[in-house]
């Protein structure tokens, strides 16, 4: 009695591994679980890999931008795009943009909370994307509105400010900013507008070249409309007032 019983727990033992050995694939292969992890994984693998560009860019001029290659399909050829180091700018020219986009850029940390909180009581998002921002929408990123867009953007923004310096913030932005139809970058856009080179720019130049950045397909630097030249001068005026202010002194 005791041999039969003995066989009958041993067979026992033997279907209860049997079963345990069928449903562990089946627990390893549960759709949710699995879909899960791979979506845990592509996100880590995303995040690592913008960690990269943006260590990447910290010293190395970005060969091109998404912006850029789409902009040069829609033309049918190559977009006009020089790089320019900040210290071959005119340096009116680093102080007319921030003027123009950001004359908080040496304060804030990626995102300009008071335009913001000014933004969302005005009903609009006017003024509220700083130059970092900016930066991190041309250099990585796609032009036009979603979500989606803006969450990866949110996401980047402080990463950027914490590994570049203001200065290459501000280098880079102007360097990728599209200034004309297929005119990319300041130094192009000096040529293109003047026939000078952004060393060389003056002041009037660098306010126009700011004037047209939020429309470079709609705006004129050197044809411009009444609104560009007040905005032109509004500018000019900017420009100085952070010179004299102190909030130029992160980037000079």
């Amino acid at each position: 009695m005791a041999r039969t019983s003995r066989k009958k727990q041993t067979k026992a033992g033997k279907t209860k591994d049997l079963r345990t050995a069928v449903a562990e694939p089946l627990r390893r292969a549960n759709p949710v679980r699995w879909l899960t992890r791979m979506a845990l994984r592509a996100a880590l693998a995303l995040l690592a890999a913008g960690f990269v560009l943006v260590l990447a860019y910290k010293v190395l001029n970005p060969p091109t931008t998404y912006t850029m290659w789409a902009e040069g399909r829609r033309l049918g050829g190559p977009v006009d795009y020089d790089w320019v180091d900040a210290e071959e700018m005119a340096p009116v020219m680093l102080r007319s943009v921030v003027a123009a986009e950001d004359a908080n850029f040496c304060t804030h940390w990626g995102f300009d909370m008071r335009a913001i909180r000014a933004a969302i009581a005005e009903g609009s998002n006017r003024g509220a994307s700083t130059i970092s921002q900016q930066t991190v929408k041309n250099a990585y990123l796609w032009q036009g509105r979603s979500w989606l867009r803006k969450a990866l953007e949110a996401g980047v923004t402080p990463l950027v400010e914490a590994v570049w310096s203001k200065k290459r913030i501000l280098e880079v932005y102007l360097n990728i900013a599209e200034f004309d139809e297929g005119v990319f970058g300041v130094e192009a856009a000096a040529e293109h507008y003047f026939g000078v080179s952004a060393k060389t720019l003056s002041a009037t130049q660098a306010a126009r070249l700011a004037a047209i950045l939020p429309d470079p397909k709609d705006r004129s630097a050197s044809r411009p409309s009444a609104f560009v030249e007040r905005r032109a001068s509004q500018i000019r005026d900017g420009a100085a007032t952070i010179a004299r202010d102190g909030r130029a002194d992160c980037f000079e």
